[in-house]
């Protein structure tokens, strides 16, 4: 097993001890009205809300430039650069 995996069980298990533990009402006080709502939901929800919004921020970004392109600039007038003895070594 990878460390990331070990690290996802582990966090997966704290929050549902956490969560199972908190299932009494209180009450919440959201702008001007007061709701009375489980621990265990307004947990869970803030867990998939903190969830979605770190794949969101975590996720790879678009390449700016295209570096095939870049490459292709580069050598343009000097189409063979490579030596024999490279081409040789290569095939």
């Amino acid at each position: 097993m990878s460390l990331k995996t070990i690290i996802i069980i582990v966090i997966t298990v704290l929050l549902t001890t956490v969560l199972t533990q908190n299932t009494d009402q209180v009450r919440f006080k959201i702008l001007f009205t007061d709701v009375y709502l489980s621990k265990l939901v307004v947990l869970a929800s803030v867990a998939v809300v903190a969830f979605i919004l770190g794949v969101i921020v975590g996720r790879p970004k678009k390449a700016k430039y295209d570096i095939g392109a870049y490459h292709d600039e580069l050598h343009k007038n000097d189409p063979d650069t490579l030596s024999d003895e490279d081409r040789d070594y290569i095939n």
